[in-house]
């Protein structure tokens, strides 16, 4: 089988990894940055190409797109399953996973447990907001945030106002959501194949930080989860339509939340604190999904 790994890097853990366990199972592997690509766009015949190179030979795509380059990543993926490439996460569920407001939409409404989070535009409703997530402390997230980028916690209703109109006066799009205190600084990355989740770590803030992204000095161990939680973890990869999602939890006093779906996981944290294999279940679940691809296009 040819792989495709759509990634501006090759020296990028994830990518490495996922690079050395295709080839250990006996599959062609090419990374193709996809700021360097561009398409032909017709319904005859629609293509990719990088530089001089025609890419319309891949069995399957793994999308490693990042935050910043979501739009023209996505347009490359779909270009590709135009083609009638396997996509191990498509390009719809992907841009569904990014928009934050969008994601708890589809969350909320496949009635997948939140924290409570208010949105709105009008600056008449700052105490509003503020209100409906139980006033402060409370955070204030960003919605094209990333890696913990973007999230602000505000201690008191002064703070919070503060933060929203300042970040009213930039014109940024922003949520504002419940602090669940008895989660205590730590989160859960439940990372879903398929229908099950295989591998699971507690990420934990570190001194004098509420965030407990790894890329934030967070730090994280391999912990078991419960049936319930592992359960709301699938079910949320499956409303936003993905295969392979990092899904980050809350354990709270009503049970399990989910904080954020992510559709590019990254690999290293989640392989280094279990000790798992991860980028060899991925291929796996790859080639015995491919065929089904195969017959999807072909009815």
């Amino acid at each position: 089988m040819k792989i495709g790994i759509l990634s501006r890097n090759t020296r990028i853990y994830s990518t490495h990894r996922l690079v050395k366990a295709a080839l250990a199972r006996g599959h062609e592997v090419q990374v193709v940055n996809p700021l360097s690509c561009y398409m032909n766009i017709t319904s005859a015949k629609p293509m990719v190409h990088l530089r001089d190179q025609s890419l319309n030979q891949f069995d399957a795509i793994i999308p490693r797109i990042g935050a910043s380059i979501t739009f023209y990543g996505t347009a490359i993926l779909r270009q590709f399953e135009m083609m009638g490439s396997y996509s191990l996460n498509e390009s719809t569920s992907i841009t569904r996973s990014r928009d934050k407001l969008r994601c708890l939409q589809i969350l909320s409404r496949s009635g997948i447990g939140l924290p409570t989070t208010s949105y709105a535009h009008s600056t008449k409703m700052t105490g509003k907001l503020i209100e409906m997530v139980g006033g402060a402390p409370c955070v204030i997230k960003l919605i094209e945030g990333t890696q913990g980028k973007g999230v602000i916690l505000a201690e008191t209703p002064k703070a919070a106002e503060s933060v929203i109109d300042g970040l009213r006066q930039m014109k940024a799009h922003f949520l504002v959501q419940e602090f669940i205190k008895e989660s205590n600084g730590c989160d859960i990355r439940a990372f879903v194949i398929g229908d099950k989740v295989v591998a699971s770590m507690m990420r934990k803030a570190k001194d004098g930080e509420f965030r407990s992204n790894l890329h934030r000095g967070g730090t994280a161990i391999q912990v078991e989860i419960s049936e319930e939680e592992a359960r709301v973890a699938v079910n949320a990869a499956k409303a936003l339509g993905l295969n392979v999602a990092g899904v980050d939890l809350l354990r709270s006093a009503r049970g399990p939340l989910v904080l954020e779906v992510n559709s590019s996981p990254g690999l290293q944290g989640i392989e280094n604190s279990t000790g798992l294999d991860i980028a060899d279940m991925i291929i796996d679940y790859i080639e015995k999904n491919v065929d089904k691809n195969c017959e999807h296009y072909a009815g």
